[in-house]
């Protein structure tokens, strides 16, 4: 066939191109591959059966790829399911970022002094926080010590006063100015031949203060009662039959209550030569009886210094 009969029969006005050689094997054989492409089907100009207009009783066509015979229809397959498994990685990562930024937005609102606050200025606040915290500490140990001094001068004060009054009370006691009670002893003089004298009594009391007497006062068979005290004198009766203590008179039997160690002032009185020897030996006696509750209840006018005064 000649060349402007081939043009005429392709209808392209080129010359048509030989059909490719199918491979052979071996020895010129042909591919012996079952799925080995026909070189007839790769032709362009292969003829392709059309569907029919009105679908019946026809297969569809199936699509050829033009390509040399190597090609695999499997690779176009596996193209298309890695495309589709990086979009999913994708949009996994797009959606887990999304979640991260809706996170940190909603944390951020949450604070939002803290989350427009500089490093700087939280190391400053913490700073003024230590600071104010070391302040009041400081406050409150000043205040503590205060209230400690406080108390102690309180208790200070009142020790001091507790001691003011008890030594006030004493010397009350010894000055005659308040009563007192305890333990201690009476004695009784009863006159004999010879009346008591002035004397005896007298050293009655000098022995009841040696052994230890606090307080003494002395009473008569008339009742009158007269506190004794550093002070006190003793004097004779114009009668004879009486003393005067103080300057008021009392008569006999006299009677000495006196508040302190009972059994030291019992020995003092008991002495050989004593006050009890002494008022027998005149025909006289005394009686000395203990008391678990002495009471000296006279008082002595307090005494009005004119020339005394405490050394400053």
């Amino acid at each position: 066939m000649s060349s402007s009969e081939e043009q005429s029969e392709t209808g392209t006005g080129w010359p048509q191109p030989a059909p490719p050689e199918r491979p052979e094997g071996p020895g010129g054989e042909p591919d012996p591959r079952p799925d080995a492409p026909d070189p007839d089907e790769l032709s362009p100009l292969a003829p392709r059966e059309e569907p029919d207009r009105d679908g019946a009783g026809s297969e569809p066509a199936e699509d050829v790829t033009v390509g040399s015979p190597g090609d695999r229809p499997a690779s176009g397959g596996l193209l298309r399911s890695r495309v589709s498994t990086a979009s999913v990685m994708i949009a996994a990562l797009l959606a887990l970022l999304g979640f991260t930024l809706v996170v940190q937005l909603k944390t951020t609102s949450t604070d939002p002094t803290a989350g427009a606050t500089r490093q700087e200025d939280l190391v400053r606040i913490l700073s003024d926080l230590d600071a104010r915290e070391n302040r009041l500490r400081q406050d409150i140990a000043g205040l503590e010590d205060s209230q400690r001094q406080l108390r102690s001068g309180e208790q200070g004060r009142q020790a001091a006063l507790d001691e003011a009054t008890r030594r006030a009370d004493e010397l009350g006691i010894l000055a005659g100015t308040l009563p007192a009670t305890g333990p201690g002893l009476t004695v009784r003089f009863e006159a004999g031949a010879k009346s008591i004298s002035a004397s005896r009594v007298l050293d009655a009391v000098q022995e009841l203060r040696g052994a230890g007497a606090e307080a003494m006062q002395i009473s008569g068979g008339d009742r009158a009662t007269a506190r004794i005290i550093a002070s006190t004198y003793f004097l004779d009766g114009e009668d004879g039959n009486s003393l005067v203590v103080d300057g008021r008179r009392l008569t006999g039997p006299y009677t000495i209550t006196v508040i302190g160690d009972p059994a030291t002032m019992r020995t003092a009185l008991n002495i050989p030569g004593g006050v009890v020897a002494s008022v027998q030996g005149d025909g006289g006696n005394v009686i000395v009886e203990d008391r678990e509750a002495a009471e000296v209840s006279a008082l002595h006018a307090p005494i009005k210094l004119e020339h005394a005064r405490p050394v400053s």
